[in-house]
């Protein structure tokens, strides 16, 4: 093993673990280094913070592409192709690795680094880190230390040896793109490719992310790219709403709003959004505050307000149909239910008030007692008339129901069995007698049910009724 300071570079030492071969290659600006890393604490255990061969995937960079982990530069340019080293690197080269890594991390899951990354390969977007979301590098970053890296050089390919994509260019070649890019987006769309526009947008939208990332937010160039991106943005939107992907547009375009309230474009996308996810409420607020903005966009938005009230209405009658036929479907169910068990009755609830009011329906051991009570009421009344009259006034003139065989003696049961209807004409004939008797004013019956009593009573008379005890 050989180790050796790296001339020229405070606080880099580096010890070669295996041999390359062939000269050293020459690293200029634009050269693409291709290579596996694996990054270790200073401690006993050689604690292993990431490793890009557990990840599957090696790392690409560009020399002289400001990469953020600028000593990295410093180290590749010092290998041997297939060499493998360890360099030990003092904190003042580490303190933005944390940052670094997170961004690595996304990208071997394979996550975005920043909202409009394309190239999964590309250390070029390394600057969305609010906030890291990993402990360890939390840790690391609270407390910098020095780290080792484990380097392997796999390739290197010159500028004029491969097809340089946007990631891989430089700040002033990213703006120059971004026209171009955005030229080839607005011919996609218009020719109804709208999934390759969006391609031409997103690509220009991350050279713009590059770029503003160098510089300082809110101030005069940071806006200005803000603006471009902003942009790109509504372009990209507009064809996600020929794409029916609307709940991504209302997500980009409430980005744009958080960020610049006074965006009336992103304001009359989102509506359009809106709309078509049937969210009437949202729709008009996004049209109103287009209006507030804007009002030369009276005529535009009253057309899109009277198309928002046509679909709301035709949702709504079409949505009332539905729940119409669901209702009827389940009825025609019930109804060949109940044909196909036409002798199973379907139990009726009723309230407490109901079966006060029906008392036919009260449990059949409450009815036979009743009706045992009823037979006793109407035993007596034959030996004792003013007893009958007492209890039949009493109750209203209501007129009992017939008891039960299983409720009499033996020797009623008998007489019920040989003569019902000298039974039910003699009992009929005393209480009709005995309530004209106690009851000057009687309630009112039906003219039929008059007419069958007027009958009744011509026909029978005490004198020839038949004895009751008779067997």
């Amino acid at each position: 093993m050989e180790y050796s300071m790296i001339l020229g570079v405070e606080g880099i030492k580096k010890t070669i673990l295996y041999g390359g071969t062939g000269a050293k290659p020459k690293l200029v600006t634009g050269t693409k280094v291709t290579f596996h890393f694996r990054t270790q604490l200073c401690n006993d255990e050689r604690t292993v913070i990431d490793d890009s061969k557990k990840a599957g995937m090696p790392m690409e960079m560009v020399i002289g592409n400001m990469f953020k982990l600028d000593v990295w530069e410093t180290l590749l340019m010092s290998m041997h192709i297939g060499e493998v080293a360890e360099f030990w690197c003092d904190v003042i080269h580490t303190g933005l690795y944390p940052i670094v890594a997170k961004s690595l991390r996304r990208i071997a899951v394979g996550k975005d680094p920043v909202d409009w990354h394309i190239h999964t390969c590309g250390m070029a977007n390394m600057f969305a880190y609010h906030s890291l979301g990993y402990d360890d590098l939390d840790e690391l970053q609270k407390e910098p230390q020095p780290l080792y890296f484990v380097m392997e050089l796999l390739k290197v390919q010159q500028p004029s040896e491969y097809d340089r994509e946007s990631w891989a260019l430089n700040d002033e070649e990213r703006l120059k793109a971004v026209p171009v890019l955005h030229g080839q987006g607005n011919k996609l769309f218009k020719q109804g490719r709208y999934e390759d526009a969006t391609l031409k947008y997103k690509e220009a939208i991350m050279c713009i992310k590059n770029v503003q990332s160098k510089e300082k937010a809110w101030e005069a160039p940071w806006l200005k790219l803000e603006k471009m991106a902003n942009t790109l943005t509504l372009n990209y939107c507009q064809c996600l709403l020929r794409m029916e992907e609307y709940y991504e547009v209302i997500e980009h375009t409430s980005d744009i709003i958080n960020q610049h309230p006074g965006t009336m474009k992103a304001f009359y996308m989102r509506g359009k959004a809106h709309m078509e996810v049937w969210d009437e409420t949202e729709a008009r607020n996004d049209f109103m505050r287009v209006l507030d903005l804007d009002p030369g966009m009276k005529k535009t938005i009253k057309k899109e307000l009277a198309v928002l009230k046509m679909r709301m209405e035709l949702k709504n009658e079409e949505d009332r149909l539905k729940y119409k036929g669901m209702f009827a479907k389940i009825a025609s169910e019930q109804e060949s239910l109940e044909l196909e068990n036409p002798d199973q009755e379907i139990p009726e609830q009723t309230c407490p008030e109901q079966e006060m009011e029906n008392p036919e329906e009260a449990p059949a051991e409450e009815q036979a007692n009743s009706m045992h009570k009823t037979s006793e009421e109407m035993t007596s009344a034959q030996s004792d008339p003013e007893q009958t009259t007492t209890a039949q006034s009493s109750s209203d003139n209501v007129i009992p129901e017939q008891p039960t065989t299983q409720d009499l003696t033996p020797e009623q049961a008998t007489i019920e069995e040989t003569a019902p209807e000298q039974f039910n004409t003699n009992h009929t004939f005393a209480a009709q007698s005995d309530s004209e008797e106690t009851s000057p004013s009687p309630e009112p019956m039906c003219p039929e049910q008059e007419v069958q009593d007027t009958e009744s009573s011509d026909q029978m008379t005490p004198g020839n009724s038949p004895p009751i005890n008779e067997s």
